[in-house]
């Protein structure tokens, strides 16, 4: 078993594309274990699409791993995202970490667009099926409800075997789908006390299925700012997550220095999860730049001492 520790993104809040690919080269040079780009298409905020973010992060870095937070497979072509997913995968030389949820009903992904919600449970989980398959077989044959393939295949076929499939959600439902066909579990806005029993109750759904999913393939994210409660951009970032959420971020975020952050991962430690996910609270390039510096310097030496 091993912990280790990525760093999410959402919002696009970088000066210009050169100062995102010098947080990218922070990160690869620094030790971060991943990068992590959560999907939302329709937004009036700055978003990078995550499937354009890992291809080009492909080409950029050597070392790091990349996955999306996840993408939402309710509005995505499963036969078109495992290609996409396959190529990726063959152009990193076996980097990438695929992750997907249904995403949420408000969202305006699916608002927007007026995309039916109605058996998207279902929908996600043939879609599941056919990405696995696609991944491994020469060819797939398929008839569901929502998705029909005679004779289907790609090549080249990903470099990873088996091709890792993290799946995100804490419902019966997605409990159910991460025993069944998922490879990791990343878990969404939730505190430790809620991450522990989705943990344990998939490993045991996975037990009863006659599957297994390593220990160290339980994943969570936070928010993270080395600073005080008292700056502006926590105070916006408090009242924004008040609105979106309907509840204050303290269970979810790390506000202070390295202490305070290693306090957070430990109790996300105790509950089962071994990667973490760390979301810079930051504003700006520099901004960005100086936060995940002292991230490396300050936090990743100390997650690596765990697996001594």
């Amino acid at each position: 078993m091993t912990y280790s520790a990525g760093v999410g993104i959402a919002n696009f809040t970088f000066d210009d594309a050169k100062g995102f690919w010098q947080w990218v080269d922070l990160c690869e040079a620094g030790g971060v274990d991943s990068i992590w780009q959560s999907d939302r298409v329709i937004s009036k905020d700055r978003n990078l699409e995550c499937m354009s973010v890992m291809a080009a992060l492909a080409g950029a870095t050597k070392r790091m791993k990349f996955g999306m937070n996840v993408a939402s497979l309710g509005l995505r072509d499963p036969v078109l995202t495992a290609k996409q997913c396959a190529t990726i995968d063959v152009l990193s030389d076996g980097r990438i970490l695929p992750a997907f949820g249904l995403g949420s009903t408000r969202s305006r992904d699916y608002v927007a667009t007026h995309t039916p919600t109605k058996r998207r449970g279902k929908r996600m989980d043939e879609a599941l099926e056919i990405m696995t398959r696609l991944w491994t077989e020469e060819e797939v044959d398929f008839e569901g409800e929502h998705f029909t393939l005679t004779g289907a295949s790609i090549a080249p076929r990903p470099v990873q075997e088996p091709m890792p499939l993290w799946i995100g959600g804490s419902a019966a439902k997605a409990i159910e789908r991460t025993a069944r066909w998922g490879t990791g579990w990343q878990a969404g806005i939730e505190s430790a006390d809620q991450v522990q029993p989705v943990i344990s109750a998939i490993r045991a759904k996975a037990d009863e299925l006659g599957r297994g999913i390593d220990f160290d393939h339980y994943g969570v994210g936070f928010g993270f700012r080395f600073g005080s409660t008292e700056e502006p951009i926590i105070q916006r970032y408090v009242e924004g997550f008040k609105k979106s959420m309907g509840k204050t971020p303290d269970a979810f975020s790390a506000i202070g220095g390295a202490t305070e952050i290693l306090q957070k991962i430990e109790s996300f430690r105790a509950a089962g999860a071994h990667k973490f996910i760390l979301r810079p609270i930051a504003s700006g390039t520099d901004d960005m730049l100086s936060q995940t510096r002292r991230l490396i310097e300050l936090v990743l030496p100390e997650v690596a001492a765990m697996n001594a």
